[in-house]
């Protein structure tokens, strides 16, 4: 194609070239606003689907001229070409817009499933609008932790959960904070042996912004997944719960193929007394006093230990065989001084007793001489 040299030809080759859009495409979106430019400008009605009333526009290239035909006979209103000059500008915006929209998303679509950092730009009671670099993306009301604070300029870690589209049809970027897969990706983040495969995420399960169960295993021998992912004096795993806002207890278990086992691990804190296991059900025994631990507050330490499992499980106390101890713990008596007298020492009791024995016979010796005399 010949390199076009006028104003509005070069212009047009430098947009296309630059946003990615097709000159042709442009040309001929230009035309269709300009005829619906003139019917709006000669109060026309409006054609009904597969009507054609002979009307044509034809866009000259070179200059950007334009003129409207009938039936080849050239009706271009006096004064019309401001109204066409106007409405093509604001087609080649439009255009731009839309080629430079669907660049972003197909960027973006590449990203699903990865972490973005975004700053909070506005917040309209239901949905934040978050600014993750190119586009805004949307955070909705589903996908905030219950009792997380979105101020404008927040900053703070996202899923990029999907694109979806908007009731225009528009595509959106919609990110979340609520998604499991948001604790596996910081994990995968801030623990090397996840990155490189030496340690594996099983499964994650969690009630944002309260607790959260992660198993994992080790694929290579003396590798201790548990201490891998909780890090030297918990380091990395408080790296995860700050960028989950700080309040979301991480519970970190080893995944185990004896499903005893990890039921057993997936109830901590709480001690297992016994576990029965019928297909996916579980009868879980514990002590009245770990009763509470492994039910947790409202009942989400349970709930979270069978989505971890898979397994529905049936909780039942029973009373503990260990006898209750009360420990009395008794002000203890100060030890005498050697330089105290026998007055002021404290008696022992083998004292007290043998003094009330010398008593006794010092009784018994004066009523026997009562007798004698």
């Amino acid at each position: 194609m010949s390199i076009i040299k006028s104003e509005f030809g070069l212009a047009l080759n430098q947009v296309a070239t630059e946003r990615g859009i097709s000159p042709d495409e442009v040309i001929q979106s230009i035309e269709t606003a300009i005829l619906a430019a003139y019917k709006k400008e000669m109060h026309e009605a409006p054609l009904l689907e597969g009507e054609n009333d002979g009307i044509s526009v034809k866009v000259n290239r070179d200059t950007g001229e334009s003129h409207l035909f009938k039936e080849e006979k050239d009706i271009t209103p006096p004064g019309f070409g401001r109204i066409a000059a106007q409405t093509a500008k604001q087609v080649i915006l439009q255009k731009i817009r839309e080629a430079e929209k669907k660049t972003v998303i197909s960027h973006y679509k590449g990203q699903v499933g990865t972490l973005v950092k975004g700053r909070v730009i506005r917040f309209d009671g239901y949905n934040a609008f978050v600014d993750i670099g190119r586009v805004e993306a949307v955070l909705p009301r589903e996908d905030q932790i219950r009792n997380e604070t979105y101020n404008v300029n927040n900053q703070l870690i996202f899923f990029l959960k999907e694109i979806g589209e908007d009731k225009f049809g528009n595509s959106r970027i919609i990110v979340t904070r609520t998604a499991p897969q948001l604790i596996s990706e910081l994990f995968k983040k801030e623990v090397p042996e996840i990155a490189n495969n030496t340690v594996e995420i099983k499964n994650v399960v969690r009630e944002p912004g309260e607790r959260a169960k992660i198993a994992v295993y080790s694929t290579q021998g003396g590798v201790d997944p548990v201490g891998a992912c909780v890090g030297q004096k918990g380091i990395r795993v408080q790296t995860v719960t700050n960028e989950l806002g700080g309040t979301e207890k991480i519970d970190i278990i080893q995944w185990s193929a004896d499903e005893s086992a990890y039921l057993a691990a997936a109830l901590s804190p709480a001690q297992i007394q016994k576990i029965e296991i019928i297909d996916k059900k579980a009868r879980v025994t514990v002590e009245e006093s770990q009763a509470p631990l492994a039910i947790g507050k409202g009942g989400v330490n349970v709930n979270l230990a069978s989505k971890l499992t898979g397994f529905d499980i049936d909780i039942e106390q029973i009373k503990s065989d260990k006898p209750v101890v009360v420990e009395v713990v008794a002000e203890k008596p100060t030890p005498p001084t050697p330089e105290a007298t026998a007055d002021e020492t404290t008696p022992t009791p083998e004292a007290s007793h043998s003094a009330e024995a010398s008593r006794d016979k010092s009784a018994d010796k004066e009523n026997l001489l009562d007798v004698k005399s």
